[in-house]
C-alpha cells in the first residue's frame, strides 16, 4: 500500500513540475513561423528605443535596458505562460528599480551595480517560488479601481520624471525631487533639448494618424527624427547616451552578504513583476480570446530576472506596448518573443555603438508618450460618478503610488477593496428569527403542540457563508433570542463556515444552554458539519439533535416533551402519596 502511495506521489509531483516545462511553448512554435518572425523583428524595432530609454532611466545605463529586453524576450518566450506576451523592461518596474538604485548608491555617487543585480537575481528566485506556490490565479480578484489607480499613478510618475530631461537637465532620483526641480528647470530650460524632445514626442503622437499601416513603428520614427534634428543642427550643448560596450555582457555573480538589506526590495520587485506581467496577460487574453497560464508566466519571469541579474540587465516584466504590437503584427507563439530577443542581441553585439549618437532628450520624449499611454483614460471621464468606495480606493492607490511606493499602494488598495466587500457581504447577509406561532407553514400531521409551547420554539434561519464578515450581523440577530425553550438553527443554505462563524454558533449555543434551552441544527451540509465537528461544536448540540429537516426537529421536540411529561407523571403521583 505504501509503495502505491509513493508511486502516486511521484506521479503527482512529476505532473506538477511538468506544468513549467518549456516544451509547452516549443511544441507550437512551428505553427506560425513566418508571421512570428516578422512580428518579432517589428517588435524588436519598437523595443530598442524603449529599452535604451528605460536603461538610462534606471540609472544603470542604456545597455542595462537592452540586456533586460534580450533576457525577457528569449527566456520568457521559452518558459512564459502567454503565447503572445513579450517581456522586457517596463515603466513601472524601471521606476521602482530606479528608486532602489538611488537609495543604495556608493559613497562615490555611482550605483552599487553588484547589489542591484543581486537584488534582481533574488527577485527572480522569489518569482519562481511564488509560481510553485500557485499564486497566479489571484490576479483575477484584483478590483478595477485598484488597477486603474495604479496605472494612472505610474503614468504620472513617468511624466514627472521625464520633464527635466526634456528641458535638458538630469533625470531626478524621485518624484518629490522632480516636483521640486521642475520649476527651476522651466525657468532655465535649454532650447535645443526642448526642440529635440518635443520633435520626438509629436512625431510619435502624429505618425499613427498620418498612416494607418504601421510599416515603421512610431517610437522608432520618433527616435530617428529626434536624433536627426540633434545632429543635423549640430546641437552640442545637450547630453547624449554615450558609449555602450560591444560584445558579451559582464557577468555579475550574486552576492547575498547584505541579504537583509536586499530582501525587502527583492520582494517588492517580484511583487510588481507578477502584477505588471499578469495585468498585461489579461489584456492579451482579451485581444486573442485565449487564456494564459498565470503560474507559468510568473515562473518565466523568474527565469528572466535571474538572467538579468547575471548579465547586468534591469528587471523585467511582460510589457503591454510590445505585447499589443506583437498581437497586432500577427504573432501567435513564443517564437515571436524569442525572435525579438535575438534581434536585440544582434544589435547589442555589433550595432550598439550607434546608440551613443542618441540624445537623452530624445529618449525623454519617447518615455513621455509611454507615461501618457499608461494612464487609464477609460476611467477619467467617470471619476466624479464613481461609487464612493471605488473612488476612495482609486485615489488612495493613485496618491500612494506617486508619493510612497508602488507595492504599498497596491497592498493598501487591495485591503480597502477587501474591507469593502466584507462589509457589503455582512450587510447583505440574510437571517431571521421567528417563533413557531409566527410561521405560516403547518406542522406535520402527526404533531400536536399547545400554543404556549409554540411561542417557546424559535427558528434562526441562516443563508450564505458563515464567516467573519457576517459575525456582527448574526450576533445582532442572536441578541433577539430571549424566553425560549427550543432553538432550531436552519443550516441548509450555509455552504461554508470558518472559525469565526463556528465560534459565533458556539456563543449562541452557550447562551441557549444558560437559559436551559435545547438547540437543534437542521440541514447541515457535510463540509460544514466536518468543520463544526473538528471544533467540537457538534458535541455541544449532540449528534441526535443534528437533523435533516425542520419537520424532523419538530418531531424531536414533541418526543422530548412527551418524555418530560412521562417523567413528570410518576413524580407528581409519588408526591401526592407522601402528602
Amino acid at each position: 500500500m505504501s509503495q502505491i502511495d509513493s508511486n502516486e506521489s511521484k506521479f503527482q509531483f512529476s505532473k506538477y513540475i511538468n506544468e513549467f516545462n518549456p516544451w509547452h511553448n516549443i511544441k507550437i512554435m512551428h505553427t506560425n513561423v513566418p508571421n512570428d518572425i516578422l512580428s518579432g523583428i517589428t517588435v524588436a524595432v519598437i523595443a530598442m528605443p524603449l529599452a535604451l530609454a528605460f536603461g538610462v532611466a534606471s540609472g544603470l545605463g542604456a545597455e542595462a535596458g537592452m540586456w533586460a529586453a534580450i533576457c525577457g524576450g528569449i527566456l520568457v518566450g521559452l518558459f512564459g505562460g502567454s503565447n503572445t506576451g513579450v517581456s522586457g523592461p517596463t515603466g513601472p518596474k524601471v521606476v521602482q528599480l530606479a528608486a532602489i538604485i538611488a537609495a543604495t548608491k556608493l559613497a562615490t555617487g555611482e550605483p552599487d551595480v553588484v547589489f542591484a543585480m543581486s537584488m534582481v537575481f533574488l527577485s527572480g528566485l522569489i518569482c519562481i517560488a511564488l509560481a510553485l506556490m500557485k499564486i497566479g490565479r489571484f490576479i483575477y480578484y484584483t478590483p478595477y479601481s485598484v488597477v486603474s489607480g495604479f496605472m494612472c499613478g505610474i503614468g504620472v510618475i513617468i511624466i514627472l520624471l521625464e520633464i527635466p530631461p526634456m528641458l535638458g537637465f538630469a533625470t531626478p532620483n524621485s518624484v518629490v525631487g522632480a516636483i521640486k526641480q521642475i520649476p527651476y528647470d522651466i525657468m532655465h530650460e535649454k532650447p535645443h533639448a526642448l526642440i529635440v524632445s518635443l520633435a520626438t514626442f509629436f512625431t510619435i503622437m502624429l505618425w499613427p494618424r498620418v498612416t494607418k499601416k504601421q510599416w515603421l513603428p512610431a517610437p522608432l520614427l520618433g527616435l530617428i527624427v529626434g536624433t536627426s534634428i540633434a545632429h543635423g543642427f549640430g546641437f552640442k550643448d545637450i547630453e547624449y547616451i554615450g558609449s555602450m560596450p560591444v560584445g558579451l555582457p559582464h557577468l555579475y555573480l550574486p552576492d547575498f552578504s547584505r541579504f537583509g538589506d536586499m530582501i525587502g526590495g527583492a520582494f517588492a520587485l517580484a511583487g510588481l513583476c507578477i502584477f505588471d506581467s499578469l495585468l498585461t496577460c489579461l489584456v492579451a487574453d482579451n485581444m486573442t480570446s485565449e487564456r494564459h497560464n498565470s503560474d507559468r508566466e510568473i515562473f518565466g519571469q523568474g527565469i528572466a530576472n535571474i538572467g538579468c541579474g547575471l548579465v547586468g540587465g534591469v528587471t523585467t516584466a511582460t510589457a503591454t506596448m510590445r505585447t499589443v504590437a506583437n498581437i497586432k503584427c500577427g504573432g501567435k507563439t513564443g517564437l515571436a518573443s524569442i525572435t525579438h530577443g535575438v534581434v536585440l542581441l544582434a544589435l547589442m553585439l555589433g550595432l550598439s555603438p550607434y546608440a551613443s549618437y542618441i540624445p537623452m532628450a530624445c529618449l525623454a520624449g519617447i518615455l513621455l508618450k509611454v507615461g501618457m499611454d499608461i494612464i487609464d483614460y477609460r476611467v477619467l471621464p467617470v471619476l466624479h460618478r464613481m461609487p464612493f468606495m471605488d473612488s476612495i480606493c482609486f485615489w488612495t492607490v493613485l496618491i500612494l503610488t506617486i508619493s510612497v511606493d508602488l507595492l504599498v499602494a497596491m497592498g493598501v488598495g487591495i485591503t480597502i477593496a477587501f474591507v469593502r466587500i466584507v462589509q457589503e457581504l455582512g450587510q447583505a447577509y440574510e437571517q431571521n428569527v421567528v417563533s413557531l406561532n409566527q410561521m405560516s407553514r403547518t406542522l406535520p400531521a402527526d404533531v400536536s403542540m399547545p400554543e404556549e409551547l409554540k411561542e417557546k420554539v424559535l427558528k434562526l434561519r441562516l443563508e450564505g457563508p458563515l464567516f467573519f464578515g457576517v459575525s456582527d450581523t448574526i450576533y445582532r440577530a442572536s441578541s433577539a433570542l430571549v424566553d425560549y425553550k427550543y432553538l432550531i438553527i436552519r443550516m441548509a443554505r450555509v455552504p461554508m463556515v470558518d472559525m469565526s462563524g463556528a465560534y459565533l454558533l458556539d456563543d449562541i449555543i452557550e447562551k441557549a444552554h444558560h437559559q436551559g434551552a435545547t438547540v437543534f441544527f437542521t440541514g447541515t451540509r457535510p463540509q460544514v458539519k466536518r468543520t463544526l465537528t473538528r471544533l467540537k461544536i457538534i458535541e455541544k448540540v449532540t449528534e441526535e439533535n443534528c437533523l435533516a429537516t425542520f419537520n424532523d426537529a419538530i418531531l424531536r421536540i414533541q418526543h422530548l416533551e412527551q418524555e418530560q411529561d412521562s417523567h413528570a407523571g410518576p413524580v407528581a403521583k409519588d408526591t401526592l402519596e407522601r402528602v
